[in-house]
């Protein structure tokens, strides 16, 4: 049977998620016969507070083939190596969540395990003095990987902070550039067919955009997945109980540091984003435990420079439609659900959706299968990243508020039970389909948020113990003198973004 292809797919709404669809579908689906048509109105503005990513941002910007310098400059970009975590164990804890990995692995066996068996061991010191990001995050300075699996720096990993809104400017000069249409006009209804699929949108002026594929990209209103077709959402604020967060820019200060800031507060954390040209600040709250005005005064009492506009208040409810595709429909971004920032993962969700939507890029037919697929691999993501913020919450000895009394002692999802008691017994993580986070990850928080295991894998006992110790010191000093030559980072950014680097 020949397919009957796909001619025309519409994305409803712009933002970061609709021109990061636009600028793919421009450059890999719009093969001469395929259309691409991106519908947004200038009067409905875009959430736009998101500033921070994850480093397989690399691999999108990477596949689109945009040059960093280029796209650094053009979003008034910086350096991000991890989030630097303060206040979440206890109130006077931190810890760093770095990107890359720590140290390297002997034998086969993880680092992190070695690590566990020779922590008291005299030259041993914390787990984070075998991160290269780790370690030049605390030193404010930055350097790209490595291709020598020799060198520290090999272990380096990288992400970016920008301004979202800038970014989305960019995507679209780049999409227009590839063909994609852009319809500029307000949303009055949506059409469908007889068979119940989504006909096309109808605006305000009377104009009809019709497609076979629909993308929705309409932000929180999930104006066709939620409203049209009625995708039930499911929600996590049982386990994520963070529902508004408000926003404020600030002057850039000095250093400029490589990493977002994340604080606890006794409702919340309060995020910090460093940029070229200003500061993203903005805290985030459960509104059951603290009000508005007292969210944005506390935002305001520590903020470390001059705002530079008016707070902006955003609300949300965690969780993800049941479905992510359904019929001729897919949505993306906060269409299609919504994790809080802690983790820099909106981003990458969009991504993800896009990337598994090409995989798996339907004909007219749109059959069951691919559908069910797509479902099965994003719900699978959400929930993944899920947890892990959930970790953050809960692996907590602060008692100091009804809020981390809330957090600390609220039942848990069975995946994430059995992922805390696995490394809690012997340090072990194990890792499920394609879960966006990787053992270094998880070792770092749960020992940062104080989940400390009993033991560590027999297997480790195989080793000479005098060899693990000897090359554990080796691998600590020989970390802390790579870092040792980095740039800081405001002098590596500057070389980079004028082309030198």
């Amino acid at each position: 049977m020949t397919p009957s292809p796909i001619e025309h797919v519409v994305i409803v709404g712009g933002g970061t998620a609709g021109w990061m669809m636009a600028a793919a579908a421009g450059r890999y689906l719009d093969n001469g016969r395929r259309r691409i048509t991106l519908v947004e109105s200038d009067a409905i503005g875009t959430v736009g507070v998101g500033e921070a990513t994850i480093p397989s941002i690399l691999n999108f910007n990477a596949l689109l083939g945009i040059d960093e310098a280029e796209f650094l400059r053009a979003t008034q970009g910086s350096f991000k190596l991890g989030i630097a975590f303060t206040g979440w164990h206890r109130p006077d804890s931190h810890y760093i969540h770095p990107f890359g990995h720590h140290g390297r692995d002997i034998q086969g066996l993880n680092f992190h395990q070695l690590w566990l068996k020779m922590q008291g061991q005299p030259g041993v010191g914390p787990i984070g003095d075998y991160s290269a990001s780790t370690v030049a995050m605390e030193r404010a300075a930055f350097g790209k990987p490595l291709p020598d699996p020799r060198s520290p720096l090999s272990g380096l990993a990288y992400a970016y902070h920008f301004d979202a809104g800038l970014y989305a400017a960019f995507l679209r000069r780049r999409a227009e550039a590839d063909g994609v249409a852009r319809v500029e006009g307000r949303i009055v209804a949506v059409e469908r067919h007889e068979n119940g699929d989504v006909a096309g949108v109808r605006l305000e002026d009377g104009r009809r955009v019709a497609g076979d594929l629909l993308v929705d990209c309409s932000g929180f209103r999930s104006l066709l997945l939620g409203d049209t077709l009625g995708v039930p959402f499911e929600d996590w604020s049982h386990w994520l109980p963070c529902d508004r967060a408000i926003a404020v820019p600030t002057e850039r200060t000095e250093p400029l540091l490589p990493y977002t800031r994340a604080t606890a507060h006794e409702a919340g954390w309060q995020w910090r984003i460093p940029l070229q040209h200003r500061t993203g600040n903005g805290v985030v709250y459960a509104s059951r435990f603290m009000d508005d005005d007292t969210a944005e005064r506390l935002l305001l009492s520590r903020l470390d420079a001059a705002p530079t506009a008016t707070p902006r208040r955003l609300s949300f409810t965690a969780g993800c439609r049941q479905r992510l595709w359904e019929r001729n429909v897919v949505a993306l971004g906060l269409a299609g659900g919504f994790l809080e920032p802690l983790e820099s993962t909106s981003i990458h969700l969009i991504q993800q959706g896009i990337s598994k939507l090409f995989a798996l890029f339907p004909d007219k037919r749109l059959s069951p299968v691919e559908r069910d697929e797509y479902n099965r691999q994003m719900g699978d993501n959400y929930r993944s990243i899920r947890d892990f913020i959930i970790l953050h919450y809960h692996a907590t000895a602060r008692d100091d508020s009804p809020f981390w009394d809330h957090v600390r002692t609220m039942a848990l999802p069975d995946t994430l039970t059995r992922k805390i008691a696995l490394f809690r017994e012997k340090g072990r993580i194990f890792r499920y389909e394609d879960e966006l986070f990787a053992t270094p990850s998880w070792v770092a928080v749960l020992l940062g948020q104080g989940v400390m295991p009993e033991g560590y894998d027999p297997v480790i006992d195989a080793l000479d113990d005098d060899r693990v110790l000897a090359a554990l010191r080796q691998m600590r000093q020989a970390t802390a003198t790579a870092v040792a030559g980095l740039p800081p980072h405001a002098v590596a950014l500057a070389r980079i973004v004028a082309g030198q680097g």
